[in-house]
């Protein structure tokens, strides 16, 4: 028997229930896992609450990245054995799979082998908010040695891992945060220049941080009318990927900068990257290079036990992390 994280109705934390299941062995094509940590994502936040992208099929499981050992493979299973210590990368819906639970089975092809020099905690971190980056800024953006990348949300963990993703290749990051209370932290975590968009003048702080160059690249899961004064702020053939939308009014596209700069504007999430194959294999060669070298290191906020999945929860939903929150499994 396996604990197991579901839910029988859609609601806040308290609707998430631990029951003891009996998993099925892997069948063709999956991987069994006996899970040492989890990595929490705002989607599963959205899906408990019923307002993802697709409808809980009751009893719902929850749970994109795992870490762990691997205990079983199913047939043509031929990346990993019994035995290996993987970790998974969000590539499949909620309705196929869950990784909230002490042995979970998952896709062969969302499992790899993560470099020896990971905790499963720093592996339960890693996949979600380095490969989300990574196919923006990289396989998208093409981002180059000095350009400037704009990074709006920058404190959250898919904001950090585009801080280390362009500092990894050269480029130059400039974080965006509400107030300058994280400053100092962003700063630290490798930000070439942070703007309070709530205290400065955006639009006259980020041409001074590019030196009237512009952005060359915006990577922002905000969303809103601000976005109107950040494409003012970029370089001619800018890209501009919205992958969020925390801010749900509409956006203001100014036309005349679209127009006159030759600007894209990129609807652009995730499963881009980990529903393609190629793709797939190139966002794994350049993150776990970059986790092997220490040049990507995931920042961890807080770790919660299993059992206190619903306080887990309630402190992703309280919006106050920087970095990962991580479950750990017994």
């Amino acid at each position: 028997m396996s604990k197991v994280v579901t839910f029988n109705r859609t609601g806040g934390p308290e609707v998430l229930e631990i029951v003891d299941v009996q998993v099925p062995a892997p069948g063709a094509g999956e991987v069994q896992i006996r899970v040492h940590a989890i990595g929490l994502n705002r989607a599963e936040i959205m899906y408990r609450n019923g307002q993802y992208v697709i409808e809980p099929e009751f009893p719902a499981r929850l749970g994109y990245e795992a870490a762990g050992v691997v205990e079983a493979v199913g047939e043509h299973v031929e990346s990993v054995a019994k035995g290996d210590v993987v970790s998974v990368i969000p590539s499949f819906m909620f309705s196929e799979y869950g990784m909230y639970g002490e042995l979970v089975n998952a896709p062969a092809h969302a499992v790899v082998k993560h470099p020896g020099n990971l905790s499963f905690e720093q592996a339960a971190a890693s996949w979600m908010m380095y490969v989300t980056a990574y196919g923006a800024l990289v396989e998208y953006g093409n981002l180059q040695a000095d350009q400037n990348v704009i990074i709006r949300a920058a404190s959250s963990s898919v904001g950090l891992a585009a801080i280390q993703i362009a500092n990894m290749l050269g480029a130059k990051p400039i974080a965006l945060t509400r107030t300058s209370e994280k400053r100092d932290l962003l700063l630290k975590a490798g930000a070439a220049a942070v703007i309070a968009t709530a205290e400065q003048d955006m639009v006259a702080e980020i041409n001074q941080a590019t030196q009237g160059e512009g952005a060359h690249i915006v990577f922002d899961p905000v969303g809103g009318p601000d976005a109107a004064k950040l494409m003012q702020t970029m370089a001619p053939q800018g890209i501009y990927f919205q992958y969020g939308a925390l801010d749900s009014r509409d956006m203001v596209v100014p036309v005349f900068e679209i127009l006159g700069k030759h600007l894209t504007l990129r609807g652009y999430e995730l499963f881009e990257i980990t529903t393609d194959a190629e793709k797939m294999a190139r966002a794994k060669s350049f993150v776990t290079e970059g986790l092997r070298s220490g040049k990507l290191k995931p920042v961890i906020d807080k770790t919660f036990t299993l059992d206190d999945i619903a306080d887990a929860h309630r402190y992703m939903e309280a919006n106050g992390q920087t970095g990962k929150i991580i479950v750990t499994v017994e």
